[in-house]
């Protein structure tokens, strides 16, 4: 059923539920898959686009034999466009009964918001979905660093660990952070950039997080660490800080939950708790431009991170601008996320039966399916990952920064 439309070069083998395969025109598929049982083609009956795809692989019904981000990385190289209409016709006539026949739920795993959109209880109802599953499940994958976002690999062969501590040295420098200053970190996760702040800088950091189950796990560790008189790890909505005057703003992967309408307003907001002279460091995914939709693709929204918006890294430099940034410094380190991924899935392979004992076997689908497609995205260019360095100038127009930066 499959092979008309991905072709007869596909290197992969399509093997299903009755016995029947549909071997590859390579001697050596890169992976199979595993159409497990009518029910996964009822998922793609329902919805024929990466909905029903993701819906058939986190129930189970559907599975890929072999590295799945080769396999996804293969697929990616498929050209459904170049099928005939009429093909396309034929494989939709033939699923349709199958969608009536089998009128099964979404798996529990999926989730979908309600109310106005980025507002504060639908914002922390889709951090409470991704963040609030268990901090050990997070722990297993992540590693020791308990850093969700991209690293910074000093060179290849560094290891994850090396590069996630390298990130926030890196967003220490860019800051400019030195003993006795007043760093806010919003959408802190499990706090390690407040910690790093204040551990390595002298710093006193407060970090604000929509998830009550990271701000739990941060408070115990920025005990146990000794960190109680420099860093505050605070369960709030970055909109409810009241304080002001911070030397600097670190905002590391909380710009993608904010929504496009109101990025102008977050912008405004962080110059506001700035002091003159005060920087801004913006590290985010974005599109890599205008023509590629804001709205993350349905898998991840109804999946992963609901409500996500991602866009171009020249419309968010004109808006931080806008709102008074002057902007000093950018770059993408969109490699650097494909290796970060890749780094999380192999631990996730590595403690998988933990995993699975964690947060359950759908949960931990979803992040074997999450993770290397979004892989294959940075590889790909379909997404990237930028660091923005503004600076609320000061009087007479000083940035305070250095002829040259050292970072």
């Amino acid at each position: 059923m499959f092979r008309p439309v991905l072709g007869e070069q596909a290197p992969i083998t399509i093997r299903a539920y009755d016995g029947s395969a549909s071997p590859p025109a390579a001697a050596d598929p890169v992976a199979t898959v595993d159409v497990r049982s009518e029910t996964a083609l009822a998922y793609l009956a329902s919805s024929p686009n990466t909905l029903g795809l993701a819906r058939a692989f986190v129930s189970g019904h559907l599975d890929v034999e072999g590295d799945l981000y080769e396999a996804l990385t293969a697929m990616s190289e498929l050209t459904v466009s170049d099928v005939p209409p009429s093909t396309l016709l034929k494989m939709v006539a033939r699923l349709a009964p199958l969608r009536w026949r089998h009128r099964i739920a979404p798996p529990p795993e999926e989730h979908r918001q309600h109310g106005r959109r980025h507002s504060k209880g639908r914002d922390s109802s889709a951090i409470e979905h991704h963040y609030d599953v268990s901090n050990r499940f997070y722990e297993l994958v992540l590693g020791p660093s308990m850093a969700y976002t991209c690293a910074v690999y000093p060179s290849a062969g560094a290891t994850l660990e090396e590069a996630q501590e390298n990130k926030h040295e890196l967003v220490a420098q860019k800051l400019a952070l030195e003993p006795g200053m007043r760093l806010l970190d919003v959408g802190c996760g499990w706090g390690q950039m407040a910690m790093h702040a204040a551990e390595h800088h002298g710093v006193q950091a407060l970090g604000v997080t929509l998830s009550r189950d990271q701000a739990t796990w941060a408070q115990k560790e920025v005990a146990r660490r000794g960190l109680g008189d420099l860093v505050e790890i605070r369960h709030s909505d970055y909109r409810d800080v009241t304080e002001s005057g911070f030397d600097a703003v670190s905002s590391i992967g909380l710009t993608e939950h904010i929504g496009r309408r109101n990025i102008p307003g977050y912008f405004r907001f962080l110059y506001g708790k700035l002091r003159p002279g005060g920087r801004l460091l913006n590290h985010c995914i974005t599109r890599p431009d205008a023509h590629h939709r804001a709205h993350a693709d349905a898998f991840i929204d109804r999946y992963v991170f609901p409500d996500g918006e991602l866009l171009p890294v020249g419309w968010l430099v004109s808006r931080m601008n806008a709102a008074g940034f002057e902007i000093r410094h950018e770059e993408n380190l969109r490699e650097h996320y494909a290796k970060t991924l890749a780094g999380w899935s192999a631990n996730l392979d590595a403690h998988w039966d933990e995993c699975v004992q964690e947060a359950g076997e759908g949960r931990a689908r979803v992040w074997r399916l999450y993770m290397p497609a979004c892989q294959v995205g940075f590889d790909l260019n379909n997404i990237q990952l930028h660091q923005v360095l503004g600076v609320k100038l000061g009087p007479d127009a000083r940035s305070g920064f250095p002829l040259r930066p050292s970072f």
